[in-house]
């Protein structure tokens, strides 16, 4: 067994007054949750389902004491599964990782081993954490678009909350595919560089909503991405084009949808859920693949911000006041490894 020196994580816990506390502490492999798998974590990101769980929101946060992190990427240190050797470069997101179970903002992690994935040629840990689960989930929703047979001919594709995480690499993907792509956000200041990110127009947020009762607006999108839900979904659903799809992934607007069935019944709309963190195997290692090859995006560098772990607790702070745009990364213990591939 590798011996390991006591390491430092993100700790959420109370103290004896009862008081919640988030800060770094130093634990020991010992108080790792089971798993099959030792994993060395070179990268973690911060998402703002890490920054619930820092003020133990009980939403996301089952127990305390509580490591958050629901994303992370490094080499396999052990494990007891023949899928995986020392050395290799894996990657996890979604899961229980950072909710039910302790997560990513740890020097070391250990998970089940259907959780894992051997990171794809073409990513490097700091790459897959630069997606993490907001570009997983920003693929899953272009995905839903490709195989519903919506070609960029057909016309252009809205995303709504274009400067966070999975509005921005949603951007990114659908202008590599070679969408026209109508970027929305309250963040206009941030026009140069969603244009940077392939968005071809950019819409304030209050050009995808209509207080009206009408059940169909004017056909302006072929599709949609929408990460924010609530008012601007029902604007949304209401405009898009016969046979159109629109797939859905957040709620941060609103958790309610009040609609009709007039979009479905007489445009032939598509609804798609995105659901990142029970997604089935199959579909996860082929969405991660296209990540890292003909999806793969060029502007990575320009989405993401990098921080230290012991900058972690400040920024989720700020990622509640809205603030910051794209993807957030955390180095932990970022250090050159041999890649291996190998089937799953």
């Amino acid at each position: 067994m590798t011996q390991i020196q006591p390491f430092p994580c993100c700790m959420v816990r109370r103290d004896a007054s009862g008081q919640l506390l988030a800060g770094i502490e130093t634990i020991g492999v010992e108080q790792l949750p089971p798993g099959d798998v030792l994993i060395r974590v070179a990268y973690s990101s911060l998402n703002f389902k890490d920054a619930l769980a820092m003020q133990g929101h009980t939403g996301v946060v089952r127990s305390l004491p509580h490591v958050p992190g629901i994303d992370c990427a490094g080499t396999v240190v052990e494990s007891a599964s023949l899928c995986f050797t020392s050395g290799d470069e894996v990657l996890v997101t979604g899961y229980e990782l950072g909710a039910g179970r302790w997560g990513g903002l740890s020097a070391y992690v250990r998970v089940p081993a259907d959780w894992v994935v051997t990171l794809p040629a073409g990513l490097s840990p700091r790459d897959a954490m630069i997606y993490g689960t907001a570009g997983f989930t920003a693929a899953q929703c272009v995905a839903a678009i490709v195989t519903r047979g919506i070609e960029p001919a057909r016309g252009p594709v809205v995303v709504s909350g274009a400067t966070g995480g999975v509005g921005c690499l949603a951007v990114a993907i659908l202008a590599k595919l070679g969408y026209y792509v109508e970027a929305v956000s309250g963040k206009l200041e941030r026009k140069d560089w969603l244009q940077s990110l392939g968005a071809s127009a950019i819409l304030s947020r209050s050009e995808v909503l209509d207080d009206t009762s009408r059940p169909l607006l004017a056909a302006r999108w072929a599709a949609a991405i929408d990460t924010v839900g609530g008012k601007p979904l029902e604007t949304i659903l209401r405009s898009i084009q016969h046979r159109g799809c629109v797939a859905a992934c957040g709620l941060v607007a609103g958790d309610q949808l009040h609609t009709t069935v007039y979009p479905f019944i007489l445009r032939g709309l598509t609804l798609a859920g995105i659901d990142s963190a029970k997604c089935p195997r199959k579909e996860r290692l082929e969405i991660w693949n296209l990540l890292a090859s003909s999806w793969r995006i060029e502007q990575l560098s320009k989405i993401a911000e990098e921080i230290p772990l012991d900058q972690a607790v400040d920024r989720a702070q700020e990622l509640l006041r809205g603030k910051g745009a794209g993807r957030t990364i955390v180095a932990i213990g970022c250090r050159s490894v041999v890649r291996r591939q190998k089937e799953q």
